[in-house]
């Protein structure tokens, strides 16, 4: 059993909304579902992290969480900037439940054990926030990667964190976020957001503070679920 991460696929199945007019995602969902098969089997986990449907509306992502379905392996999905369809963890749950969607679930304000290690994560903010709204939203972010974090009841096992915001871009930190992570000692960080290559040079990729930093965004992978363990 193998842990793997990915993060904007941006599908858009039940919505108009299409990705391949951009600069390098020309038919991304058939190279996505290739790499996809070629590397993960049923036993093994996936999480997304982020920014995941274009639907507005939860009862819109069902094509798109359909195609999720049908692909290999267990998948743990955390909110981004462009899940507008999010709703509370209920609602998200009955959902998939509802429409056996068996293999999804989602990470909020939870963790989920895998072997000797945990998955925690939120979707983070901008790390260069500096309004009142801004502010309040960074807060709650820190709040919930802390649940996720406490929700963590093993003293030997090892969270690895899961963003959707990069909690540093170049020289600029998202203090909040990161703070939050050196606090827990966290060793190692998955974040997506950031497209094209305007944005890829200035990823913090590597060690930063002691934390190993990996951007994940599907177009920065070449549409490859990285492998974490």
């Amino acid at each position: 059993m193998a842990l793997y991460a990915i993060a904007d696929l941006h599908l858009s199945l039940g919505t108009d909304k299409p990705m391949d007019v951009f600069n390098g995602w020309q038919d991304y969902q058939k190279r996505l579902t290739d790499n996809w098969n070629s590397l993960i089997t049923e036993n093994d986990t996936v999480v997304i992290a982020g920014d995941i449907s274009w639907a507005m509306k939860l009862e819109e992502c069902y094509e798109d969480f359909k195609f999720l379905n049908s692909l290999p392996g267990r998948k743990i999905l955390l909110k981004g900037n462009h899940d507008y369809w999010w709703a509370t963890k209920k609602k998200i749950d009955e959902y998939l439940s509802t429409n056996n969607f068996n293999t999804i679930e989602i990470l909020f304000n939870n963790s989920f054990e895998v072997d000797n290690f945990v998955i925690c994560g939120s979707r983070g903010w901008y790390y260069d926030a500096d309004t009142d709204a801004d502010i309040k939203v960074i807060n709650r972010e820190v709040g919930r990667l802390k649940l996720s974090l406490d929700s963590v009841n093993q003293n030997d096992v090892k969270p690895v964190v899961f963003l959707h915001y990069p909690p540093v871009y170049g020289d600029v930190e998202c203090e909040e976020i990161m703070n939050t992570l050196l606090e827990y000692g966290i060793k190692e960080c998955y974040y997506g957001h950031l497209h094209g290559t305007h944005t890829h040079k200035n990823a913090v990729v590597g060690e930063y503070k002691g934390i190993n930093m990996h951007l994940i965004s599907c177009d920065y992978t070449g549409f490859m679920p990285i492998l974490v363990r």
